[in-house]
């Protein structure tokens, strides 16, 4: 299947896994990811990172390249603007906000400046006691300065401490996203809202006026031989009969699961063994066109 010359824009949403820069951050518990730290992390190790992920996402975007990256796991600006140089220089920016999370890591989104322009943009908390958390990152934009979309970027609370013990954390982070959408809908009924990340949990049609497009999509991430779908899209109506949804799932980002047998993603380090990888989760892709004949509603590489 071709995805014709009336492709509008090209989202990725990607949990990156721990792109954290060598230098330590006094404020933030990121030893580990350092150069005196367990993993011996250097800036080499670090340089092939970005490499790495900024080779997935040329391949994603091909010969023009992505349009809209999320991205889930980035310790810091400097790494996203390390992405941004190494992807294509001076073609991209990026917004992100420093979080509260006790590691250090945020989202981030990344854009093409071509074709992009920020018109407001903000960091949401969310409040968990003294459980600190992600921040949910809002951008509006203007799309080849006429189309306005609203974007939100999440990483949700993980399941630590088991997923039903740990469930009322996600749910309090959906119910903030939830009236940041309506804040947005009450001015703009029809607005063009993406919502994407790493929800930590299975798809669900819990967020009131938008529809999570990764029912029935092979998974993005694999614990104990068992692909979940937890990096998700929800798209508002406005986008729904113009917009596909993929997997990239290409072999080269994989590796052989022995213990559980078929293909895994293939992560930077086998437990504290080094093995120059991309992440432990496998991107997701939004394709927007203007040519309702041009794709389906639904779309997955691994359904052909």
């Amino acid at each position: 299947m071709h995805l014709l010359a009336a492709l509008l824009v090209v989202i990725v949403n990607y949990n990156v896994e721990n792109l954290f820069h060598p230098a330590h951050d006094s404020l933030k518990d990121d030893i580990e990811w350092t150069a005196d730290g367990a993993r011996h992390w250097s800036y080499t190790r670090y340089y092939r990172k970005v490499e790495n992920i900024a080779r997935v996402l040329t391949n994603i975007g091909e010969w023009d390249g992505v349009d809209i990256v999320g991205l889930e796991e980035v310790e810091n600006a400097q790494c996203v603007k390390r992405l941004c140089y190494t992807l294509r220089r001076d073609e991209y920016d990026f917004v992100h906000y420093e979080s509260p999370d006790q590691r250090g890591i945020d989202v981030a989104l990344l854009y093409k400046k071509a074709r992009v322009d920020t018109i407001r943009t903000k960091n949401i908390p969310v409040f968990l006691g003294d459980e600190p958390t992600r921040d949910i990152l809002y951008v509006c934009a203007a799309i080849d300065k006429r189309d306005t979309m609203h974007f939100f970027v999440c990483h949700l609370p993980s399941r630590r401490g088991g997923a039903a013990e740990s469930q009322w954390k996600r749910d309090q982070a959906k119910q903030v996203l939830q009236s940041a959408i309506d804040s947005v809908m009450e001015i703009e009924p029809q607005a063009k809202i993406v919502v994407m990340g790493d929800m930590n949990d299975a798809p669900k049609e819990d967020l009131k006026g938008l529809r999570n497009r990764m029912k029935g999509v092979p998974g993005t991430h694999k614990y104990q031989g068992r692909w979940t779908c937890l990096d998700q899209f929800y798209t508002s109506p406005a986008l729904e009969s113009i917009s596909a949804i993929s997997v990239f799932d290409a072999e080269w980002i994989q590796e052989p699961d022995e213990k559980y047998l078929g293909l895994k993603p293939k992560r930077t380090f086998n437990g504290f063994r080094y093995q120059n990888g991309y992440s432990d989760h496998l991107p997701i892709v939004l394709r927007i066109t203007t040519d309702t004949d041009a794709i389906p509603a639904s779309y997955d590489s691994r359904s052909e």
